[in-house]
C-alpha cells in the first residue's frame, strides 16, 4: 500500500506490506523490516534490528486522517493521505450513496476554483486546483452530480485531507 505521511514541515512517501505480524516498509527511500504488536489500543511496539520502540497514535476526532504520534518522548502531528482516494480515482464509501468530498492530498495553496455551488458536473470534471510542492494538481469530481458546497477560496492555504467541495 502506498501512502503519504504529512507532518508539520515535511511530506514522506510510505510504502508497506503487512504479513503475519510483520511490516515491510519503505519510508522516504529507507527500507525497514519490523515486527509489530498492539498490546493495547493506540499503543504500538516495533521491533527492528533487536531494538524495541514504543509509539502511541491518537486519532484526531475532527480530522479522521490526522493523528498525534508520540515516539521517543516527542509528539508529532501526522496526517496519513491515500493519494489514490483523494484524487477521486477510488470508490470510497462516501461515493457509494452518490455523495463525494473533494479533498486535498497534501498541504498547499488554492490556485483556482473551477466550479461553483449549484453547478452540474460530470465525472472527471475539474473542481479545484491546488498547488503543493511546486506542482499544480487539479482535483476532479469522482462522480456525476451537482456541486453542493465549495469551501475552497482562491489564495487560501489548505491542510492535507481538508474538504474543499462536496458533490451529490
Amino acid at each position: 500500500m502506498k501512502l503519504t505521511a504529512e507532518t508539520e514541515n515535511s511530506s514522506l512517501p510510505i510504502e508497506f506490506r503487512r504479513q503475519d505480524g510483520r511490516i515491510s516498509a519503505v519510508i522516504d527511500g529507507r527500507e525497514y523490516d519490523l515486527e509489530v504488536s498492539e498490546p493495547e489500543p493506540g499503543v504500538f511496539l516495533f521491533k527492528h534490528e533487536g531494538r524495541i520502540f514504543e509509539a502511541t497514535a491518537i486519532r484526531d476526532p475532527v480530522a479522521g486522517s490526522a493523528f498525534t504520534v508520540s515516539l521517543k518522548g516527542r509528539e508529532h502531528s501526522v496526517s496519513i493521505v491515500d493519494p489514490k482516494r483523494l484524487r477521486g480515482s477510488g470508490s470510497g464509501d462516501s461515493q457509494a450513496d452518490g455523495f463525494a468530498e473533494i479533498k486535498t492530498a497534501m498541504p498547499g495553496k488554492v490556485v483556482r476554483v473551477l466550479a461553483a455551488e449549484g453547478d452540474s458536473v460530470e465525472k472527471g470534471d475539474g473542481i479545484v486546483v491546488v498547488e503543493a510542492m511546486k506542482m499544480q494538481n487539479e482535483l476532479k469530481s469522482p462522480i456525476t452530480g451537482t456541486v453542493k458546497t465549495v469551501t475552497a477560496i482562491e489564495g487560501a492555504t489548505v491542510s492535507a485531507g481538508e474538504v474543499l467541495a462536496t458533490i451529490e
